[in-house]
């Protein structure tokens, strides 16, 4: 598509011109700075950087054709909103605008100061009008992972057409699953309701074995990065992270696994994208939105390489598949909800088998050590860093906790600590 009729696009999406210019210019010079100036890339990042490039253009005009094609366009902010039940409904998800400082003084009027980044981002990219994957939604799904976000949506849902929010349990008790077993078979009906098509058996497998192929793909991918020396950079396995949540599920899928066969070749000639002596660093906690990418720059241009990421953008999204052995329906949903309440946030109490993923990780991988992140004010994460800290220092893995927001001021500050860590492995 043209300069002209993309703007043409965003326009008709109502978003402001001039802020959304001044986004993407920005974002561009970011994303050159970071991932652009690496050397010795796979010949596969050509597609991240593609979609990266347009994740704003063509991915946006394709959810407008498919809009016209009479689907539906579900946003989303987290890992437990089942795609599965999304596509069986002829529909389409994405994830939404979370992971800059835009239209922060807006969300400040809404949400309190010391609310946490990502929720205050995709408040502010509503008000600001800047994210075109918002405003093309027929349906947004929050759901309860946190009090910020149990509150945030209220004040959000006056701003929105049409927010949809789903009660995550606390616990894994019997009475938890049953809870989330009837928000499974809730989404269901909602998704039915907006679409006007019935989710089938045949659907829902054919749902459920999409979302499988994705996380299978991605799984390989981590898998491959135990090689020493690693293949593959962790700004370009975040960006695949990333792109998971707003690309075509099936493209993507493909896309990886010759993104992989490229690393297997890379791995069979002893070939990596640092030396083998280069410290390699696991990152575990909260996720990063796009185009949240501050940490892992300032860690890898300190001499570092990301091996894993433990988090919803990473190994928490794609660790567990759904038993496809299900033939009825309600098989399938149940499927789905025990896959589901495997995730292992740390909205959850106790949630002992974090701190068993986290160490199991770390050695799977050949980590060096471990570096704890956590968004300022986020309250479930900085209080398990304390328990992760523990479970690790236990087995001999140094680990690092870092508490930081999406602004740059701290990055200096930042790149010391990392450094100082770096120099102790």
């Amino acid at each position: 598509m043209s300069e002209s009729a993309y703007r043409e696009m965003w326009e008709n999406l109502d978003l402001d011109l001039e802020a959304h210019d001044g986004l993407l210019e920005v974002l561009g010079k970011f994303y050159g700075d970071i991932f652009m100036s690496q050397q010795g890339r796979l010949s596969g990042a050509e597609y991240l950087d593609f979609v990266l490039s347009e994740v704003h253009g063509l991915r946006i005009k394709e959810i407008q054709d498919a809009k016209a094609e009479g689907k539906k366009i579900i946003g989303t902010f987290c890992v437990f909103v089942p795609e599965e039940l999304t596509l069986a409904a002829n529909a389409v998800q994405v994830g939404l605008c979370s992971g800059a400082d835009a239209g922060k003084e807006q969300a400040e009027q809404l949400v309190p100061r010391n609310t946490c980044a990502l929720i205050k981002s995709f408040i502010g990219f509503k008000l600001a009008k800047l994210c075109p994957f918002t405003e093309s939604c027929d349906m947004i799904v929050g759901e309860t992972t946190c009090d910020g976000k149990k509150k945030a949506y209220e004040a959000f849902g006056e701003h929105v057409d049409n927010l949809y929010v789903m009660e995550v349990p606390q616990r894994k008790d019997e009475a938890d699953r049953k809870l989330w077993k009837s928000e499974v078979l809730r989404y269901k009906d909602a998704l039915e309701k907006l679409t006007g098509v019935e989710i089938t058996a045949e659907r829902l497998k054919e749902g459920i074995r999409i979302v499988n192929e994705k996380r299978r793909a991605l799984q390989r991918l981590n898998a491959l990065r135990a090689a020493v020396p690693t293949p593959i950079s962790g700004r370009d396995v975040l960006l695949v992270n990333q792109i998971s949540f707003y690309d075509d599920p099936v493209r993507f899928t493909a896309k990886i696994n010759e993104l992989c066969d490229e690393i297997e070749g890379r791995i069979a000639r002893k070939e990596g994208v640092v030396s083998e002596k280069t410290p390699r660093v696991m990152l575990a906690g909260c996720p990063m939105a796009v185009p949240n990418w501050k940490l892992p720059w300032l860690v890898e241009s300190s001499g570092a390489v990301i091996v894993g990421e433990e988090s919803c953008i990473g190994t928490r999204n794609s660790r567990d598949l759904v038993d496809e052995s299900g033939q009825t329906v309600e098989e399938m949903l149940d499927a789905i909800a025990d896959r589901y309440m495997n995730i292992d946030c740390a909205c959850f109490t106790p949630n002992d088998e974090r701190l068993d993923n986290v160490e199991s990780m770390a050695k799977e991988l050949n980590a060096d050590g471990v570096i704890q992140y956590a968004l300022m004010f986020c309250q479930p994460y900085t209080h398990e860093a304390i328990k992760v800290e523990k479970r690790l220092s236990g087995k001999d893995i140094p680990s690092l906790a870092i508490e930081t927001d999406y602004s740059m001021e701290d990055a200096e500050q930042l790149k010391t600590r990392v450094e100082a860590f770096l120099e102790m492995l």
